[in-house]
Parts: structure tokens; C-alpha cells; sequence
């Protein structure tokens, strides 16, 4: 593991991890029997029994719950979760952490490739956090994952966050990192077109945005690979009403991250906050949509898939209906999660055409 990516475990985080990996180690039969019993949405949709478990301890392990603590302790504790959640992996012939210059300073990275010799192409990915939590470290194994489903290499980026730097700094950054991947490509074996932009929830943004920012340029993304994104971060959809506590990412947290995000609500309709609400869609590149059954964010990454198609872009929608926010983190413990992440490099593996 890189330096960058490494999380040190509590004592109470390695005995939550014992926890999740005994939950992980449950057969397929046990777990479609308890699906019977989770709970259903509105639209039919059966809670994976592994997913109500994280639900269950965000909502009653004090402390858990991310808009539960100043920005600090948030960030230490996501980190902790997060890699409690983990998959364990053999070491990439590549993990290299890198620093490039950015608009605020200084910008930290990570490279993986999972073999040695040429990659497939890049994934060019953002963590998620509402711009105020997440991090290299607790997205390590959701893009170990991507890189061996895809056989991309993938290049994780360290975005400002807020309070520290709010709106637009972690865009701002987000288009530098792509500015610097298009230009080190050549030199790592890869073909600058074949770069697909990733991320999930505020990162999933991020990559929306960098597709929409970078249209009409030489280089564009050969694909968007949105993961459960914010679309709309002033919206009051259905499943915002429906999921707003109980599911690992509550309508308190996303009012906490947009107060700490944005220095006034009115930004919130900048298409750089808000993608689903630019004026003009056409000519984006294909793009890949991937919703939670059990997320407030649901409904407006569906809104966007369908606003993309409408205006001509090639869109896959993948509906992860047992799933909750937050679920490519969670490998060790979900067969199901494992099972979309695997999807998520197919649809990689076919943008890229090889």
C-alpha cells in the first residue's frame, strides 16, 4: 500500500472490522433468506441484509453518523469506517503516490496498476465525501477494485476540501488533475484518449462536471463512470424524503457538507455544484450511471442519466436497488457490492474497446 492510502485502526476500529469481515463470510443462501426480512422502498426493492448492518451501526454507534463532528474528526473517522469495510489485495505492480501542481498548491495522487506492462487505458477518479470528508486513503479499496475489474490503471486524486477551501477550489482541482493526466498519459503507456473520468458522490460530481468543462477540447473523456453523484445539490427529490435517516447518509449530513461547501445556497444552482442543471447537455461523452435503491441521492442520478439521453448522449443506467450509499467501499462484507464494482469495470472495459 502506498504511504498516501495507508488508515491506522483503532482498537475499536480493528474490532468493528472482525465484525464486518464475520458478516462478509455469510453464505449467499443465509443472505437471500434474511433479505425476506430487510427492509422494502417504495419501489419493492429488498435492503441487502449486509447493507442494513452498516445502516443500523451509522445510525446507533455514536460517533459514526459523518455530520456527527467537526470537519477533522469527521475526515479521521470516514477514513476509519471506511477501511474497517475493506477488501484485502495482493500488492499492484504500481502504487505510486504522486504530487502535481494545482490552482491552491500542491495536489496529491495515486497511481495503481494492478500488472506489470501496458494498462488498458486510465481511470481518472474522485473520492466522494460531500467535498468535505473522504479522502486517497478511504477510497483505496473501491479503486484496487475498479483497477482489477477494469485492468485500467487508475489515478486517485486529493481535492481540496471544505471548509478549508470551499467551491470552486475542489473543481478547480478536479480539472487540473485532469489536465495533468491527459499530459503525463503518453509517458506512462497510455493513450490520452483512452481516459475515463470516475468518481462517487461529490467525486461523481466532480467527474460530471470535468466532462462538461472539457467539451469541445482535443482530449475529452472517453467515458463518465458516475457512481450514485450529486446532480442537484438543492434538491428535493422523493428519495431525499424517503431516505432521509437511516440509510448511512442522512439529510442532515448532506445539509452539514452543503453548508460547509458552499459560502452561499444560491450556488447552488452553478452547474459546477449542480450539473443536472446545466443548460445544455449534447455532445458529452457516454457515460455510465450507477444509483443506490436505499440513497437520497437515487433520484436525481436517474434525473441526470435520463437528461444526458435526452440530449443524445449514449447512457447506462445501473440501478443498484438492495444497495445504500457509500456501497463500493464496502467489498469485504458485500458479495453484491463486489458484484456492481465488477459491472462498473465491464462497462469500462467496453468504453475503452478491448
Amino acid at each position: 500500500m502506498s504511504r498516501a492510502t495507508a488508515v491506522r485502526l483503532s482498537a475499536f476500529d480493528r474490532a468493528q472490522r472482525g465484525l464486518f469481515q464475520a458478516a462478509g463470510l455469510l453464505p449467499a443462501p443465509v443472505l437471500g433468506l434474511v433479505t425476506r426480512f430487510t427492509k422494502v422502498n417504495s419501489d419493492g426493492e429488498h435492503l441487502a441484509p449486509e447493507m442494513a448492518l452498516v445502516s443500523t451501526a451509522t445510525a446507533k454507534v455514536p460517533g459514526m453518523a459523518m455530520s456527527s463532528r467537526p470537519p477533522a474528526g469527521a475526515r479521521k473517522q470516514l477514513d476509519a469506517t471506511a477501511a474497517s469495510m475493506a477488501e484485502t489485495f495482493p500488492a499492484f505492480a504500481i502504487e505510486e503516490d504522486l504530487v502535481f501542481d494545482g490552482p491552491g498548491g500542491p495536489i496529491g495522487a495515486t497511481r495503481y496498476r494492478v500488472e506489470t506492462g501496458e494498462a488498458r487505458g486510465l481511470i481518472l477518479f474522485f473520492h466522494g465525501g460531500g467535498y468535505v470528508v473522504g479522502s486517497r486513503g478511504s477510497h483505496d479499496s473501491a479503486v484496487r477494485s475498479l483497477a482489477l475489474a477494469s485492468g485500467a490503471d487508475v489515478l486517485s486524486v486529493d481535492y481540496r476540501l471544505a471548509p478549508e477551501a470551499k467551491f470552486p477550489a475542489a473543481v478547480d482541482d478536479a480539472l487540473a488533475a485532469w489536465r495533468f493526466a491527459v499530459d503525463q498519459a503518453p509517458g506512462w503507456g497510455i493513450d490520452p484518449a483512452q481516459i475515463v473520468v470516475s468518481g462517487d458522490s461529490a467525486g461523481g460530481c466532480l467527474a460530471a462536471v470535468v466532462a462538461q468543462q472539457t467539451r469541445g477540447e482535443p482530449v475529452v473523456p472517453k467515458l463518465q463512470l458516475l457512481i450514485y453523484p450529486v446532480t442537484d445539490m438543492d434538491g428535493d427529490s422523493p428519495s431525499r424524503r424517503e431516505f432521509s435517516a437511516g440509510y448511512f447518509l442522512t439529510a442532515a449530513d448532506i445539509d452539514y457538507f452543503t453548508e460547509h461547501y458552499l459560502s452561499d445556497r444560491a450556488e447552488a444552482a452553478d452547474p459546477r455544484v449542480s450539473p443536472l442543471l446545466a443548460d445544455d447537455l449534447t455532445g458529452l461523452p457516454p457515460a455510465f450511471v450507477v444509483v443506490a435503491g436505499f440513497d437520497p441521492l437515487r433520484d436525481e442520478g436517474i434525473a441526470y442519466a435520463e437528461a444526458m439521453r435526452a440530449a443524445g448522449v449514449p447512457v447506462t443506467l445501473e440501478r443498484a436497488g438492495s444497495m445504500i450509499h457509500g456501497f463500493v467501499n464496502m467489498g469485504l462484507i458485500s458479495p453484491a457490492a463486489r458484484e456492481y464494482i465488477a459491472r462498473m469495470g465491464a462497462a469500462v472495459i467496453d468504453a475503452l474497446g478491448s
